[in-house]
């Protein structure tokens, strides 16, 4: 997807507006799994997410090819933030369609970012059909969830991971529409580490599990997952490929078990994380038998949950 010199520029760009994010090896967690386990804390972007790395490239490399053209996406919220405010910092225009009944807050902050928010459809594949069509009308740029400098990106925070934590018998990742898992798989392969990348969904959306199963692009109808952040029923294909050229293996949890790690996750880091900020470390703990003695790492992709769903969740209800 890119070599050593791409990422290196790619972090020149990211740092020009963010610094590194930390990633820390917790005791209590490493209790709960019997091993050494790392957290890399992109919930302390700006926009408490990991995505605004690809947002910041993507639109960099825009402005060296000299197109000023509005972008046009669909997001169900942490792709949006950072489309919203890399097009502000870019000086360019950017309209977000969202699905009916998205977070309120995600839309805010959309907003906030200068962005146009518009409602369409009951899911994100609707959202991105609609905006699809729009671009085309407007004559936009559509920017697609997975595209590869959005990876490029946000591969950004995997190379901060090894430089911190060194070679690591795997990392744990949740896999939305790809730009996270692939830009890590790239980034072990680059550093010639022998870290096994495993990918993590929801049981209520499991496509790029069974695709992944499959070996081969496998859609569903619908989803059902509160972690909104995988809530994907068509893999992107670019992305697929590489998950399974790279990937050790993709594993589904439950949202009882997303719930329960995100829970754990605040009790051992007062971290606050979203439901799929804490899919990575619920597929760590499913397996922790596998990882006894060792020493693993989850990606926390963000922390953008509504307060009372927050207050729902650390209830246990």
């Amino acid at each position: 997807m890119f070599d050593l010199d791409g990422l290196a520029d790619a972090t020149r760009t990211v740092r020009d507006h963010l610094p590194p994010t930390p990633q820390y090896a917790w005791p209590q967690l490493g209790d709960a799994v019997g091993a050494e386990v790392w957290v890399k804390h992109e919930n302390h972007t700006r926009t408490g997410a990991f995505k605004i790395r690809g947002g910041l490239v993507l639109q960099e490399t825009l402005r060296r090819q000299g197109n000023d053209s509005p972008i046009v996406t669909a997001t169900i919220g942490n792709h949006g933030q950072s489309i919203a405010l890399s097009s502000r910092l870019a000086g360019r225009a950017a309209t977000l369609v969202v699905p009916e009944g998205n977070d309120p807050d995600q839309v805010a902050a959309m907003r906030g970012f200068g962005a146009e928010v518009l409602v369409h459809g009951t899911d994100f594949q609707a959202a991105r059909e609609h905006a699809e069509k729009l671009a085309a009308e407007r004559g936009a740029l559509v920017v697609p969830p997975f595209h590869p400098e959005l990876a490029r990106g946000v591969a950004t925070y995997a190379k901060e991971l090894f430089d911190a934590a060194g070679e690591l018998d795997a990392v744990y990742v949740p896999i939305g529409m790809g730009s996270g898992i692939c830009g890590l798989i790239t980034v072990r392969d680059l550093l010639g580490l022998r870290t096994e990348i495993v990918g993590v969904v929801a049981d209520g959306a499991p496509a790029y599990a069974l695709s992944f199963a499959a070996g081969h692009l496998v859609t569903t109808p619908s989803v059902d997952t509160f972690a909104d952040g995988v809530a994907t029923r068509s893999p992107d294909p670019a992305a697929l490929d590489v998950i399974l050229a790279g990937a050790a293996d993709v594993v589904r949890v439950t949202d009882d078990e997303i719930a329960a790690a995100l829970r754990l996750l605040y009790r051992a880091t007062h971290n606050v994380a979203e439901g799929a900020g804490a899919v990575a470390l619920a597929g760590l703990l499913a397996r922790r038998a596998r990882h006894r003695g060792g020493r693993v790492a989850v990606v926390q992709t963000g922390c953008n949950v509504t307060a009372d769903r927050l207050v729902r969740l650390l209830a246990g209800s």
